[in-house]
């Protein structure tokens, strides 16, 4: 019975939520992260879930930020000796502030303010994307600018689940039903 849950929630967000292409791969993105590593979701995440988080815009990345400390709780969060017993669904996290057209420019500044403004836990975490906006724009479908956009990848790096805005547990909520029914 806890199975048909997932996949009822599964089948009803494919149905009905209207951003990004559900079942479509998710475009590739490559950056730096905040320890200065470079990364490529979805390359870099195959084979795991992944929660997406893209902001575009200071408005966008300031709601981007109401995510940070319960994904970090829910999914993120270590104790001495591995991973807190019962946290929920195992699942990547990667939090993309994106700097586009004339912005581009002001990444690096912008990653030194990041790298002081935002927990040190986080710093893996955050992805920080410098390049063209278009075939993002077009392939996730992004309407708003001061918006963040959130999106679930499974292990192919398919979208399976989008949403948009700042955090509630709602979202949360409809995240871990969906990954927990497929691990």
């Amino acid at each position: 019975m806890k199975k048909i849950i997932p996949i009822f929630a599964f089948v009803f967000f494919c149905a009905f939520n209207s951003l990004g292409q559900l079942e479509d791969s998710f475009p590739e993105m490559a950056g730096i992260t905040l320890t200065d590593k470079e990364m490529s979701v979805p390359t870099d995440t195959k084979g795991e879930y992944t929660l997406i988080g893209l902001a575009y815009s200071k408005k966008a990345e300031d709601d981007l930020k109401t995510w940070f400390q319960p994904i970090y709780n829910e999914y993120v969060r270590e104790a001495a000796g591995g991973l807190v017993p019962d946290m929920g669904a195992d699942i990547n996290v990667v939090f993309v502030p994106m700097f586009t057209g004339i912005k581009r420019g002001a990444s690096s500044s912008a990653i030194k303010k990041m790298k002081t403004g935002i927990d040190e836990k986080l710093h893996p975490h955050v992805l920080v994307y410098s390049g063209k906006m278009g075939d993002y724009k077009e392939a996730l479908d992004f309407e708003k600018k001061d918006t963040p956009y959130f999106f679930v990848i499974d292990e192919d790096g398919k979208i399976i689940y989008a949403t948009s805005g700042r955090f509630s547990t709602k979202k949360l909520n409809e995240i871990d039903e969906l990954v927990g029914g497929y691990n």
